[in-house]
């Protein structure tokens, strides 16, 4: 049965802060070694505990650009891609502490709005990473009440401004379509066959198989910053686990690119249990610095 308004709200709340405190959280163990979150934290809990350039409680790239998403968003009312992009181009030039290496190469080219990532990915050849997936929570949210279609679109237009790779924007959709479920109450794991059904044909098996039930991130056959796995190494994370605060455990001990793989589970897990199991210490201590936007950290 869909959620009442309030309940929504508390769940669409969970979603988008859920995603920014597993970013703070998981930003001090990035490209550690598995289980190094549990060994330092081992009733499970942790804190927001800085560290690798990072201050307590601060939220990075992931988050930061999903600030910037929600704030054209916010402002528009739809999606105005060239306004996203110039957002993401103003931001990428402010010079953040953190910037994936594809993203930036493509918000700093020089190249249009829609022709930078196309451009890119022809190029390298490579544009797979999971910088499409870490700042999908406002837009997600944004477009859950659309239906799954209308979500799952938009997750592959704004996926699209940096990632030249149809895979990504695959990836994206199903994670925009994740979170439209949880919203309206149902189960996005029990939802995940009518969201593949959806996938490009020539995507569809490989997606299939990392969001299958048996499968696990120690089958992964790429890093865990390329799309494929951490997506479903959060997936992973959400199915194995009973609790906001143990998938991101969870998630974290996998070690890698720990931020953006708790990123993307926080946004799962507190769409699915919404914002009132979030630890208020991690609450208070959260803050979204947002470099070339002239404003002060959002807390």
């Amino acid at each position: 049965m869909p959620h009442d308004i309030l309940t929504r709200v508390e769940h669409a709340l969970g979603a988008v802060i859920g995603s920014a405190v597993g970013d703070a959280l998981g930003a001090p163990f990035e490209f550690g070694e598995p289980g190094v979150f549990s060994a330092r934290f081992p009733d499970g809990r942790g804190e927001l505990c800085g560290g690798g350039g990072w201050d307590p409680g601060e939220a990075t790239d992931d988050t930061q650009m999903a600030v910037l998403v929600g704030q054209s968003l916010a402002e528009h009312g739809d999606l105005d891609l060239p306004d996203v992009f110039d957002r993401f181009r103003r931001w990428a030039l402010a010079e953040p502490k953190d910037i994936g290496l594809q993203t930036e190469q493509v918000l700093t080219s020089g190249d249009p709005w829609d022709l930078a990532a196309a451009r890119h990915f022809r190029t390298t050849g490579r544009a797979a990473g999971n910088g499409c997936l870490m700042r999908s929570s406002t837009a997600a949210v944004r477009f859950a009440a659309e239906g799954r279609e209308a979500t799952m679109a938009a997750g592959r237009r704004l996926a699209a401004l940096t990632h030249g790779d149809p895979a990504a924007w695959e990836g994206t959709a199903i994670l925009h379509d994740l979170v439209r479920a949880a919203l309206a109450g149902e189960d996005p794991l029990a939802e995940l066959p009518g969201a593949l059904a959806l996938v490009a044909p020539e995507h569809r098996e490989r997606w299939e198989t990392v969001l299958d039930p048996a499968w696990q991130p120690s089958a992964a056959t790429e890093f865990n910053g390329a799309v494929w796995p951490c997506l479903g190494s959060a997936v992973w994370a959400l199915r194995t686990t009973s609790s906001f605060e143990e998938s991101l455990a969870a998630a974290i001990d996998l070690g890698g690119d720990t931020d953006t793989v708790a990123a993307v589970t926080g946004l799962l897990a507190g769409a699915v249990h919404g914002v009132a199991v979030i630890p208020s210490p991690w609450l208070n201590e959260l803050h979204v610095p947002v470099p070339g936007s002239g404003e002060p950290a959002l807390r």
